[in-house]
């Protein structure tokens, strides 16, 4: 059997586009938030945003660090399991990794004043991660489609009585590899006036690094036994940083219910980029607007014995937009036309019993895919445990979310389905909070 060997992208018989993501995926990626934060924040995942008095709340409304009543330093170890299964033309691939990280540091300082009608003043700064990039998956299987033919000597002679037409596909294997994460610091200043209404702003700096490699390889055979083999490698690397600010207010409905309102502008990214492949390297820089959001809550507290929270955000992704020295009007135009408006819920409740807290959650967020199925979207839900020894307070907390997704590593062919990818995400939180 004669075997031939070659790299795909050299081939001028075909014209293959990237099969690394596309700046659609890109802008939502560098867009979304994942739920990472303090152990008690992940317990009730996420739904703070009438309620303050947590490090992580304070990323969702500002307003909640005037609800502190005690200078607080707190940090986070986030333990991540990552199951993500591929299905191409219904050969399955499985894959697991774990990941573990600092997922949240930060401290809040609180300064009394009864001489005023504001009363609580508190000036807060934490770090956290906003979007963890570590993944690992592969799909293989047979499309039955050959994407390329082979011209005896990488000619076009005239004579087509001498192609080597390799029209028969003996299977494809996709690789893709990512890591990276964007961070994100919050600076915070709230007060709370009148003893009814809380008050607050921040500003939030973002370093993204984010580094993607695929690897893709065809083999194909003619009618005489003869065998091809296509590859194509690619690496995508991007730095950026970004700012954003936060406004928000909680007000004191009654003695136990509580209302929250927060808006969080647009984040404005410088981005570097750097794309290589067998044909060499490409590099430009671009500047990246993702999306406002806008976060409704309501919250309501049973004195001491515990509380249960309800938040409700909507974060437009068709407004995501590139701005360059480089024309990304189609791309603009594909923001608009591919994404939508989106929606999440976080539910969260606590129960005390004397030093212990137990805590449950439930989490559901929109994909902003226009063409999204249901299973696209992330439904979650959360348990935790806490214990306040006094001075010092131990939290614990483990999530458990999935959804669906497609991946399309041959997008110039319609005839070639896309790979069906399911993410199984479980995350073990823990926390430690110090009174300062």
């Amino acid at each position: 059997m004669k075997k031939i060997f070659f790299l795909i992208a050299f081939l001028c018989s075909i014209a293959i586009s990237a099969q690394s993501l596309g700046y659609n995926d890109l802008g939502v990626l560098f867009s979304e938030d994942e739920s990472n934060g303090t152990a008690r924040y992940r317990g009730m995942s996420g739904a703070f945003g009438a309620l303050g008095g947590d490090l992580s709340s304070i990323e969702v409304n500002p307003a909640g660090a005037a609800v502190f009543l005690k200078s607080e330093l707190s940090f986070s170890l986030n333990f991540r399991n990552q199951n993500i299964t591929s299905d191409y033309y219904n050969t399955i691939n499985m894959f697991e990794e774990d990941y573990t990280n600092l997922s949240q540091a930060g401290a809040v300082f609180v300064f009394r004043n009864s001489n005023s009608k504001w009363t609580n003043t508190a000036l807060s700064f934490n770090y956290s991660i906003a979007r963890d990039f570590n993944n690992n998956w592969a799909a293989n299987g047979n499309s039955n489609f050959p994407t390329f033919i082979y011209d005896n000597g990488f000619t076009d002679d005239g004579d087509d009585t001498n192609d080597n037409l390799y029209l028969n596909s003996d299977g494809q294997n996709f690789r893709n590899f990512t890591n990276g994460k964007n961070d994100k610091f919050t600076f915070s200043f709230a007060s709370l006036y009148d003893e009814n209404l809380y008050v607050g702003a921040s500003v939030t700096s973002h370093d993204i690094s984010f580094y993607q490699a695929i690897s893709l390889q065809e083999n194909n055979n003619d009618v005489n036994g003869n065998s091809l083999q296509g590859n194509l490698f690619e690496e995508l690397s991007i730095l950026g940083n970004g700012i954003s600010f936060n406004l928000g207010v909680i007000s004191k409905a009654s003695d136990n219910l509580r209302l929250g309102l927060s808006y969080k502008s647009p984040t404005w990214y410088d981005i570097v980029e750097d794309f290589s492949d067998e044909n060499g390297n490409n590099g430009f820089d671009y500047s990246l607007r993702a999306p406002s959001k806008l976060t409704g809550s309501i919250a309501y507290i049973f004195n001491k014995n515990g509380l249960i929270s309800l938040d409700y955000s909507n974060r437009n992704y068709s407004n995501i937009n590139i701005s360059s020295n480089v024309d990304f009007s189609d791309v603009n135009q594909g923001f608009s036309t591919d994404l939508k408006n989106a929606s999440e819920v976080r539910l969260g409740a606590e129960m005390r019993n004397k030093k212990f807290s137990f805590r449950g959650g439930f989490h559901y967020q929109q994909s902003p895919y226009e063409d999204a199925i249901s299973s696209d979207h992330l439904k979650g839900y959360s348990l935790g445990l806490g214990y306040n020894f006094g001075n010092i307070k131990f939290d614990v907390s483990y999530e458990d979310a999935n959804r669906t997704d497609i991946y399309d590593f041959y997008p110039q062919y319609s005839e070639v389905n896309q790979t069906e990818l399911e993410f199984d995400t479980s995350k073990i939180t823990a926390s430690i909070t110090f009174n300062i």
